[in-house]
């Protein structure tokens, strides 16, 4: 990646972040629902979908995070809105292939701009916590995603206490 294509993707996260789309959004009629949690870098994001003949009809997302997290969700829902379920699961893969294995970006569009943060290791999990919290949405998960794994760090829904 050249200066220019750097700068041009910087501001294109920047942006996002700036002005996230779908942001904040819970749409009329959600279908699917999942949390992400990244405590390394505090990002909470909440992923709210409407799933509807196969397709995705309607997305958004809740939460604060770093900057990347928070272009990389409104990324994610520009990419994602209105395309079939698996479309959606191919571009999941190419996402995270992209950003966890220097993977070449092709078949992305304008996630793209992305390809970059896997040049600082910390930040993978910022953008790619939202792609698995979606991933865990339509999976209906109901789990927080954590980029730690099991952690107490990373809260989980409350259990309701067994009878006595």
């Amino acid at each position: 990646m050249n200066t220019d294509q750097r700068s041009l993707y910087e501001e294109v996260i920047l942006e996002h972040n700036r002005h996230p789309r779908h942001y904040p959004k819970n749409p009329r009629g959600s279908t699917h629902h999942a949390r992400g949690f990244n405590p390394l870098c505090n990002d909470e994001i909440q992923v709210h979908l409407k799933l509807a003949d196969g397709t995705i009809q309607d997305i958004g997302f809740e939460g604060a995070g770093c900057a990347i997290c928070m272009a990389s969700a409104s990324l994610m829902t520009e990419a994602v809105l209105g395309k079939p379920l698996d479309e959606t699961v191919s571009l999941f893969h190419r996402v995270h292939n992209m950003l966890a294995e220097n993977a070449p970006a092709e078949g992305i569009g304008k996630l793209r701009v992305l390809e970059g943060v896997h040049e600082f290791p910390m930040r993978v999990k910022c953008a790619s916590l939202p792609w698995h919290t979606l991933q865990a949405a339509l999976e209906q998960h109901n789990e927080t995603v954590c980029t730690e794994g099991p952690s107490p760090f990373c809260p989980q829904p409350s259990q309701p206490s067994p009878p006595q």
